[in-house]
């Protein structure tokens, strides 16, 4: 008797499911789903082009996905503390949060700094405190991600004048800065100066680490906060490449060899919603990176074509409601992360949906990418979800429709233009309001908030990071001690050379590190900035 089914159309009461990136999904697949696509040149080996299945031959095999927990909080002191014990619990790189005046470009003691100091990341006035952030880390052996993006250059520079600090050749810096700003006006919002010369400090850190930081990373093109503010997969791969092409257009009008740059590009992108749909997406974005690189860009370097990225738990996943929900959630993103073939696996922790991660949850997350790395087999063999007939469908259709997104923003004019106008904006806004009216109706089911809930749980209470107000005192205090104590005719000098270069089209890079060791503060520096470059406004389009 035979097994094979009488017929593969679906059963008339069977009802539809629909992905979120706006593909039917059907109950089966079959060979028929995939005898179109030329799976020899679409797959290829690992290691090969277009790396569908990982960028490298023997991945975790030979080398596991770095692990790399999100941390930094309060002082310079604090997040020294932390990233020591993160690191002593087999954590193998560093992520940094830092404040958010900060990351906007303000001194502790600037009034608009009330109430925000140290509360969702470190502060970081100078070079002093990112001496004392990173005292006793040898910064040649453990690789660090800097999440800033507005001022990056300025803290990619006080990361490796503490490089020198510590006897490391700039040569030999490994890292990462976010640095990502068009993303910043798409999503988060912590933008300073106006598109155009913000993208010009961009690529200037791109430039500068060409000739002068092989091994690190300038700018990870941050799809991750473009979907947390409410864009589906597709969206969320499609902009983050055209906003990679935007960087990259620029510093070869610069006349830098794409050979030479485009492998120091890396990629921050988020996990949360259905399974198969992440793991496709991360597929599909890896091969049309390469085919991107290879023929818009002429590369011949497979460096460049290879797609880097850190992936893993998104927060916008994360629920308040039933928290403990989010260990299970994370573990789940975890092993998206690794099936897809990240580089670089950080997860939220499981009560960063509503505070800072405790150091409990922090050390969950990373007991989780531990387990499945050490005791689940994930390193046993090179993606083993390749061959599978419903994967390579969907990484097909997954790529098509990101293909199409990119020519949609292209008929916008291009990204620069859609996101100075406010398109994109409005775009990932719409979809987000959708997403939640969603959400509110129970159309999209989320387990703990929409169902399953408990009476238990209306009256749970939560239990939050505190924030204690010394710091601000301890790091104002700190900031007045260092401006009483520092040259100030040097830094007077330093930041004068950099206003007149700032005018230019030189390269700043020089000039923001002769600021940095001079101790000049992050808002000194951005101050300079902002008489040259202006301040951003943001369109409002309705």
């Amino acid at each position: 008797m035979s097994d094979k089914p009488k017929s593969d159309k679906p059963a008339a009461d069977v009802p539809p499911v629909v992905l979120e990136s706006g593909i039917e999904v059907k109950p089966i697949y079959s060979y028929e789903d995939v005898k179109d696509i030329d799976l020899e040149s679409e797959l290829a080996l690992p290691g090969k082009y277009p790396f569908t299945r990982g960028i490298h031959p023997l991945m975790y095999r030979k080398r596991p996905f770095t692990m790399r927990q999100y941390s930094g909080f309060g002082t310079a002191e604090e997040t020294n503390e932390r990233f020591k014990f993160l690191i002593s619990q087999g954590q193998t790189g560093l992520n940094v949060a830092f404040d958010l005046p900060t990351q906007l470009g303000l001194d502790s003691d600037d009034p608009m700094a009330e109430g925000e100091i140290g509360r969702v990341g470190m502060a970081v006035d100078s070079l002093k405190d990112m001496e004392r952030a990173f005292e006793g880390i040898p910064v040649d052996k453990i690789g660090t991600s800097l999440t800033i993006n507005s001022v990056a250059s300025v803290l990619i520079a006080m990361y490796a004048v503490v490089a020198e600090k510590q006897g490391v050749p700039l040569e030999e810096i490994r890292g990462t800065s976010q640095n990502d700003i068009l993303k910043e006006y798409i999503g988060r919002g912590t933008w300073i100066f106006p598109v155009q010369p913000s993208i010009r400090l961009i690529a200037d850190t791109m430039e500068f680490c060409a000739n002068s930081m092989p091994k690190y990373y300038p700018v990870s093109v941050c799809g991750y906060h473009i979907r947390e503010s409410g864009a589906n997969p597709i969206q969320e791969i499609a902009y983050a490449y055209c906003i990679a092409k935007a960087y990259i257009d620029e510093v070869k009008a610069r006349g830098v060899d794409v050979n030479a740059f485009v492998p120091q590009i890396s990629f921050n992108f988020d996990i949360h919603g259905n399974f198969f749909e992440q793991i496709a997406k991360f597929r599909a974005a890896r091969r049309l990176w390469a085919k991107i690189v290879k023929n818009d860009y002429g590369s011949t370097n497979p460096k460049a074509m290879m797609m880097k990225m850190i992936a893993g738990g998104g927060g916008g996943g994360l629920t308040i409601e039933q928290p403990e929900n989010n260990i299970v959630r994370g573990a789940y993103y975890a092993l998206i992360s690794a099936l897809s073939g990240t580089q670089t696996m950080a997860l939220c922790s499981y009560d960063e949906a509503y505070t800072i991660p405790s150091k409990k949850a922090a050390l969950i997350s990373l007991r989780t990418m531990q387990i499945l790395m050490e005791e689940m087999g994930l390193g046993d063999t090179v993606d083993p979800m390749a061959g599978s007939y419903y994967i390579e469908w969907l990484t097909n259709e997954m790529e098509a429709r990101i293909v199409e997104q990119m020519k949609k923003v292209d008929s916008m004019g291009g990204i620069v233009k859609a996101v100075s106008e406010g398109t994109v904006q409005r775009e990932v806004a719409l979809q987000a309001y959708e997403v939640e009216r969603k959400i509110q109706s129970g159309e999209l089911p989320k387990v703990g908030v929409n169902k399953y809930r408990t009476e238990e749980e209306e009256a749970r209470e939560i239990e939050f990071h505190e924030h204690d107000p010394k710091v601000a005192e301890a790091q104002i205090a700190a900031l007045n001690k260092l401006r009483a104590e520092r040259d100030n005719k040097a830094v007077e000098d330093a930041l004068n050379v950099l206003k007149e270069k700032a005018a230019t089209k030189e390269n700043l890079m020089p000039y923001i590190m002769d600021a940095v060791r001079a101790y000049a503060t992050v808002g000194e520096i951005t101050k300079v900035f902002k008489d040259v470059f202006g301040e951003f406004e943001e369109p409002v389009k309705l």
